[in-house]
């Protein structure tokens, strides 16, 4: 005989004791003979009706559970509880956890996990690894030109006291490029410069103005930066345009420019958009793995967002003492992590032996993963199952408070009508 049937029969025979005791009870009073038949019958009728309901088990209790079978690392089958609502007496097929969708959390089992895990770095976010260059000069930079002992063919400074945000405290006129990628020189007309370096932009006037003049020393340098931008937004302090200059931009650097992370940032999920794809880098991963994220260049263009904790989450409900939502902290979060901050198992109503985490895989196919924590090394096992963003943890009532629940909800009915009938109404 298993332990659930020796459990049943305890309850039925304690339901049997109190039976009698209040019939005796009964008795005893000074019952008009009316109120003494009325009596008489809610014990011969009501009473025994409550307890067929009482016996019938937990399917009339209220709040949720799970019920289902499910094999087990020996191959066993095992019967346990199925997410139902309220006041349903069975679960229907479409209820039930599919066929060998349940599964013990075992040492084993999280094992496996953690062997199934990628170990390098996604294709995608090795796709923006890139070494650094030299700045390439584009449309709406403007260049400062000088070519020495040619005072004729230099633009003069402009005045005017103020400063720009090097601290210089007069700016010389430049030259714009235009939407085309072309500059307007003496002598030489209009030069496509878009594309080219420094060196490159110099290297061309030279050679260009080497018609007109005796081994022109000329000297290039972009003046202001204007021609290439990334923008940033989410959860950073400063969001909007950051410009690329000479010095190269990677994404720490980007996302420090921007005032760095706020305290609501999710550091494992910082989206980079470039072009129509979009990648998602998880820095802290990165960073465990050994691989610097500097090691992402910036370009023009590029989207960078930064997502909030909030945005990923896991839900604790059942038998907790602070059932609800749950953020992860940078991209992890652990069953037992969850239970803690959820506030730990009821210790008054909760079934350790009943948890369970439900998770929607691809193609709308569910699992649904138990885990009898009665013992203490059940938690350490816990503790090294990942969980996923909008993983359901759920923890049922244990079947003692599940048939008190249902007591509860017949018995007041039940000594209402007594009551009323016994006054006389």
């Amino acid at each position: 005989m298993g332990i659930d049937s020796v459990w049943r029969m305890g309850i039925a025979r304690a339901r049997a004791i109190r039976l009698e005791s209040w019939r005796r009870g009964m008795d005893t009073i000074a019952w008009p003979d009316g109120a003494r038949a009325i009596g008489a019958a809610v014990l011969r009728y009501v009473a025994p009706a409550a307890a067929a309901v009482a016996l019938a088990g937990c399917a009339f209790s209220p709040g949720m559970t799970y019920r289902g079978s499910y094999t087990d690392s020996a191959g066993a089958t095992a019967q346990v509880a199925a997410a139902r609502d309220t006041g349903s007496h069975e679960a229907s097929g479409s209820d039930r956890a599919p066929a060998g969708s349940l599964v013990e959390i075992t040492d084993d089992l999280v094992e496996k996990q953690l062997l199934a895990q990628p170990s390098g770095i996604p294709d995608g976010v090795r796709s923006l690894f890139a070494k650094a260059s030299q700045y390439q000069v584009g449309p709406g930079d403007i260049l400062n030109i000088v070519v020495w002992d040619h005072p004729e063919l230099n633009l003069p400074a402009a005045g005017g006291g103020g400063s720009d945000s090097s601290g210089a405290n007069s700016v010389a006129a430049g030259y714009t490029v235009d939407t085309d990628g072309f500059i307007q020189y003496a002598y030489i007309g209009p030069v496509k410069v878009a594309g080219l370096t420094e060196m490159g932009v110099r290297d061309l006037l030279s050679s260009k103005l080497g018609r007109y003049v005796r081994q022109p020393q000329v000297t290039v340098r972009v003046q202001t930066y204007r021609s290439k931008r990334v923008y940033l937004d989410g959860e950073v302090k400063t969001p909007g345009v950051q410009v690329l200059n000479d010095m190269v931009m990677t994404l720490p650097e980007a996302i420090n420019r921007a005032g760095g992370f706020t305290d609501r940032s999710d550091r494992s999920r910082v989206a980079l958009t470039r072009g129509d794809e979009t990648v998602i880098v998880d820095i802290p991963d990165m960073i465990r793995k050994g691989v610097n994220p500097d090691r992402i260049i910036m370009r023009d263009g590029d989207l960078v967002r930064v997502y909030a904790q909030n945005d990923s989450k896991v839900f604790v409900i059942g038998e907790v003492q602070r059932p609800g939502g749950l953020p992860f902290n940078n991209g992890r979060m652990t069953l037992n992590q969850a239970l803690g901050d959820a506030g730990g198992i009821s210790q008054v109503s909760g079934d350790a032996s009943q948890v369970y985490v439900v998770r929607n895989r691809d193609a709308g196919k569910r699992v649904v993963y138990h885990l009898d924590a009665t013992s203490a090394s059940a938690m350490a096992t816990a503790d090294s199952f990942e969980l996923k963003p909008n993983d359901v943890v759920f923890v049922d009532a244990s079947a003692l408070v599940k048939w008190s629940r249902v007591i509860g909800l017949i018995l007041p009915a039940t000594q209402a009508a007594a009551t009323t009938r016994a006054i006389g109404y």
